[in-house]
């Protein structure tokens, strides 16, 4: 599609803040009004409309694909995404662990434990570490008292935590990432210890890191919306 506008602006709706093209407001897919919590979220949203050239490139409008699900699905049925959200937390990639004399475990505790450590402190729960694949579940209470912090956040920080988790197979890593003092980048290269270790054993495909590497971009995107979101 060739590019249709020219100027691109942000405007205070009152209840909001809104993206508008040669001053025509941008809505959803849906067709809902593209209306963000945040002036830094609506900034960001407009300098991807801003970088676009003669042709529209669809696969470089992350945050409106993010703001349009926020808003035409998340807010829809919150409670829906939160448990699917939770879930997450239940086969939570940091707490499963080679066996304790396999060479792996000793890289995942350096870096997984503190990461673990500091959510368990933060959030008042314990999480059972698990050696192996066989599944365990976490404890009820744990669960119960992530699903009710997931359920305080609005829409928008919703949908980039649920991007995160899925990315990093991890909810202790995306609700980690919420933090504004917190190290996005250190965070996905933990959750993407394992695929590293096997990359430094049996050397690395060029196909396989650039699908890494679209990942981790995907992650801060989410990362950096959901910061944005809570934020106002």
């Amino acid at each position: 599609m060739k590019r249709f506008y020219k100027t691109v602006a942000v405007e205070d709706t009152g209840d909001g803040w809104q993206v508008t093209l040669d001053g025509r407001a941008v809505k959803t897919v849906k067709g809902a009004p593209q209306r963000v919590p945040s002036e830094a979220l609506a900034r960001a949203l407009a300098a991807e409309w801003d970088a676009q050239g003669e042709t529209l490139d669809p696969a470089t409008l992350p945050m409106r694909d993010m703001a349009d699900y926020a808003i035409d699905i998340v807010a829809a049925d919150p409670v829906s995404v939160a448990e699917k959200v939770v879930s997450y937390g239940d086969t939570d990639t940091l707490l499963y662990r080679a066996d304790p004399d396999e060479p792996l475990h000793a890289r995942q505790w350096e870096v997984w434990e503190p990461i673990v450590a500091a959510f368990e402190a933060e959030h008042g729960v314990a999480l059972t570490r698990v050696a192996g694949v066989m599944h365990r579940d976490q404890p009820p209470a744990t669960l119960e008292k992530l699903r009710a912090t997931l359920s305080d956040h609005g829409p928008f920080a919703l949908a980039g935590i649920e991007a995160m988790a899925s990315l990093a197979a991890s909810l202790v890593v995306a609700l980690s990432a919420t933090r504004t003092d917190s190290d996005p980048l250190a965070l996905w290269q933990a959750a993407s210890l394992e695929e590293e270790w096997q990359a430094e054993l049996w050397g690395r495909d060029a196909e396989a890191e650039e699908r890494r590497e679209k990942r981790q971009a995907d992650f801060l995107k989410a990362r950096e919306m959901t910061v944005m979101s809570l934020g106002s």
